[in-house]
């Protein structure tokens, strides 16, 4: 039996997403820990279309953003100045105007806002500045290669430039211990520190492996879109989104799961680009993504299963 744990990494703390459980753990001001566990039910179990191959992709890339966001969130209300912690009039306005849903209304703008600006950067920038080259250069091939490298560097710039950041650092150190502790649990060790120290911190079904992919996938599928204006080529990249976050779902949860050396090798890029977004944790890092785990697994009882199916066989 295998579980496919996955999390992220929120300030201060950690996020653990297990089938349909995910728990937020936090390390307080006062060096406590809190965890807060949720359900929360995917719209593909209540569609069981949505659940199919390629759309079940772009479901868990919006749903894994929702969560995301709400954990971080979360997170952040610990660190809140104590002027803060009274209801801002603008909060009590959402809530009159959405009918006590405001909080939910927020959290999808703020997602789609961000999709919006991802778009923007990551897919329509690096045509338009593809689109220089093509008094110069004739080949389509050529353009669309140009297009890729454009798009790869400015998602590499982006990763350093934040990484340079005090607070996103901490964030990749958590980034970090939830790797080591899913990489620790997913080997069938007991959850210490000790034990989860010794594992790596790159996992091949992290989200920055899933950028990555996304990244290289569109390269490939737009070498076989051919249209002549632009704001049809720019609608494309758009109207594509969907189609390649699906298939990149798709590889990297195939990757998840298989330890060919082809896979080996193909998963080498986006395991390298973890080396910029986690870091070495310590140990009080490392205490915190455990109990994250703890809040949606009974890893004792896991590990004590694992250990008779190996003794089984």
């Amino acid at each position: 039996m295998k579980k496919r744990i996955g999390g992220q990494a929120v300030m201060e703390g950690v996020m653990m997403k297990n089938q349909d459980q995910y728990a937020v753990s936090v390390r307080r001001p006062d060096g406590k820990i809190e965890t807060k566990t949720e359900e929360y039910v995917s719209v593909s179990e209540r569609h069981k279309i949505l659940g199919f191959p390629l759309l079940r992709g772009v479901v868990n890339f919006v749903e894994s953003m929702v969560i995301g966001m709400k954990t971080l969130n979360y997170s952040a209300e610990f660190f809140e100045d104590e002027e803060m912690e009274t209801t801002s009039k603008f909060d009590q306005w959402l809530e009159r105007t959405f009918s006590g849903k405001g909080e939910k209304f927020l959290m999808g703008l703020i997602v789609v806002i961000s999709l919006c600006i991802s778009v923007g950067l990551f897919m329509i920038l690096p045509y338009l500045i593809s689109s220089f080259f093509e008094k110069m250069i004739s080949s389509h091939s050529v353009i669309l290669l140009i297009e890729g490298i454009v798009r790869v560097g400015l998602f590499l710039g982006y990763v350093v430039l934040i990484s340079r950041m005090e607070d996103i650092k901490r964030l990749f150190m958590y980034h970090g211990a939830e790797h080591k502790t899913i990489n620790c649990l997913e080997a069938g060790e007991e959850l210490t520190p000790e034990n989860v120290k010794k594992y790596s911190r790159l996992h091949k079904r992290c989200g920055t492996s899933f950028l990555f992919f996304v990244m290289i996938i569109s390269i490939i599928i737009y070498f076989f879109i051919a249209v002549d204006t632009m704001w049809l080529r720019v609608l494309s990249r758009i109207l594509l989104i969907p189609v390649i976050a699906g298939i990149s779902y798709e590889v990297i949860r195939f990757a998840g799961n298989s330890d060919s050396k082809l896979v080996q090798v193909l998963s080498k890029p986006g395991l390298s680009l973890q080396y910029l977004t986690t870091k070495e944790p310590d140990e009080a890092m490392i205490e915190v993504a455990i109990a994250s785990v703890e809040g949606v697994l009974d890893w004792h009882a896991y590990i004590d299963e694992v250990k008779k199916e190996h003794e089984s066989t």
